[in-house]
């Protein structure tokens, strides 16, 4: 039997450690008293900084067989693995809890809401974009705004020093260009997730007032592009910069494909700003265990006890609610109200639904096998062999691939003038030993769902198109997770 540990040093020793001791033992003995092989078992435990998440203290992964041959495939090849969250492990009840998940009847009963699939297509997927574009409901339910599941409760895209430190070294770059009659007429600025408007406004109150100060002409000529998926998102930032009418322009558009909307834009944009968006957008996962790889599949499932109790909330049966989840994932709570008033009297019942799906939401797993990782498709025109030296080179390990976001990272970098620069602010892994000493995701920011962000991916993806991608600590905040990433064409 395999035990692993994955915390970093302060979830283990110092003042905030947990006790990681009676935890072990407690599942250690669970295992021993089970009729499981334990050659085949590991044991994994971590700690999920992510108060609202997608698993239970404790959860049960079936680990697939490498043995390909007819003769030899099937369950006999399986192994297992149980994963522990040390934050919300007790002792007392390991024991119990482990014994149950390893017994013949597997774990609680749980109510399947799709079948098993890659985590990119995971159901969840659908609740995060519900969440952006019916965002205006989730906040009157909550009476909360959604920058306040934010780490400080706002976003660090409002900080005016870091804003007026851009523009600084945008106006260099300008003043040289123009130096050498090199400067286009139209100065295209371009921000992708714009929340709820603050990081334009901080930004374009101080452009216009350094310009104003040297006299450069610069805000006259400059367009600033708002982009957002969520259309009551991009109507708050409107709003929040309406002082700035004749330079902006907002546009509706797909994350992950942003030239479908943008291509007029392309080899124009000086600065794309992003902030907390890729951290947001679909990603499969992908294991690394004694030199073989396999892929993370997932399912939603609800609890049964939490399914029944839903299902009545609504007067439905329990096995209802896989097609009514689907529904209001398709229509929004809005159009279900209207199609299932026999569920829904009115809309806040179906987002009162909406909310109550969501808090219970869990995350079946299980790894199967991946044979040819150089087939895998990351993104388009994105493919698995940039993943081999990254996998390859950590030992065991599990990591994000970060689908979505090396698609919109590829796909955005084309728009970038050749003296341009894409800068993002997000939670980035940039050490793959990052992902063996703390959990990544997912985890539950509100409605939407948040991975931290494979870096090294991102970097290799930008190297190979001819940029120059770079990483440091968000130099705002003290202690934030957050990194800025940097990308600009190789000179």
């Amino acid at each position: 039997m395999l035990i692993e540990i994955r915390a970093a040093d302060d979830r283990l020793r110092g003042p905030k450690a947990v006790d990681a001791a009676p935890i072990l033992t407690s599942a250690y003995k669970a295992a021993v008293d089970s009729p499981v092989d334990l050659s085949r078992l590991r044991l994994i435990c971590d700690y999920i900084q992510y108060r609202h998440n997608f698993r239970d203290a404790v959860e049960l992964r079936r680990v697939g067989s490498w043995n390909i041959e007819p003769d030899t495939a099937g369950s006999e090849g399986e192994s297992w693995e149980v994963a522990i969250d040390l934050r919300r492990a007790r002792p007392e009840l390991i024991d119990t809890v482990v014994k149950q998940a390893l017994s013949e009847d597997g774990a609680c009963e749980r109510l399947a809401l799709e079948g098993w699939g890659a985590g990119s297509r995971s159901l969840i997927w659908g609740f995060n974009s519900l969440y952006w574009k019916a965002l205006s409901l989730w906040e009157q339910s909550t009476g909360k705004g959604y920058e306040s599941a934010l780490p400080g409760g706002e976003s660090d895209a409002r900080n005016v020093e870091a804003a007026h430190e851009l523009i600084q070294r945008l106006f260099s770059l300008w003043d040289d260009l123009a130096a050498r009659r090199a400067l286009p007429e139209e100065l295209y600025v371009l921000e992708l997730g714009v929340g709820n408007g603050n990081q334009a406004r901080v930004f374009l109150d101080e452009l216009r007032r350094l310009d104003r100060e040297r006299g450069r002409g610069y805000y006259r000529r400059l367009h600033y592009l708002m982009g957002d998926y969520s259309p009551h998102v991009l109507e708050l930032a409107r709003k929040a910069v309406a002082h700035h009418g004749e330079h902006i322009s907002s546009l509706a558009l797909d994350a992950l494909r942003p030239t479908e909307t943008l291509g007029f834009l392309r080899y124009k944009a000086f600065l794309v700003y992003i902030s907390n968006v890729y951290d947001n957008l679909p990603t499969d996962e992908i294991v690394r265990i004694g030199g073989h790889l396999f892929q993370v599949e997932t399912r939603a499932v609800l609890s049964q006890a939490d399914a029944d109790a839903l299902a009545a909330s609504v007067n439905a049966a329990s096995h209802e609610l896989p097609d009514l989840i689907a529904r209001l994932l398709r229509l929004g709570p809005e159009l279900l109200a209207e199609v299932e008033q026999e569920h829904f009297p009115n809309t806040s019942d179906a987002v009162a639904f909406w909310r109550k799906a969501w808090e219970g939401l869990r995350l079946e797993e299980r790894y199967v096998p991946l044979v040819e990782l150089d087939t895998y498709v990351v993104a388009p025109e994105v493919g698995g062999e940039l993943l081999r030296p990254i996998v390859e080179a950590n030992g065991d390990v599990r990591m994000h691939i970060s689908n979505g976001a090396a698609a919109s990272f590829a796909d955005t970098l084309p728009l970038l003038h050749p003296h341009g620069v894409l800068l993002c602010h997000d939670l980035f892994v940039t050490d793959i030993h990052q992902y063996l000493n703390g959990f990544r995701g997912p985890g539950k920011y509100d409605g939407s769902v948040v991975n931290w962000v494979n870096g090294r991916l991102l970097g290799a993806i930008g190297s190979r198109r001819g940029f120059d991608v770079s990483f440091a600590p968000f130099a705002y905040r003290a202690g934030a997770n957050v990194m800025t990433m940097t990308a600009r064409a190789r000179d």
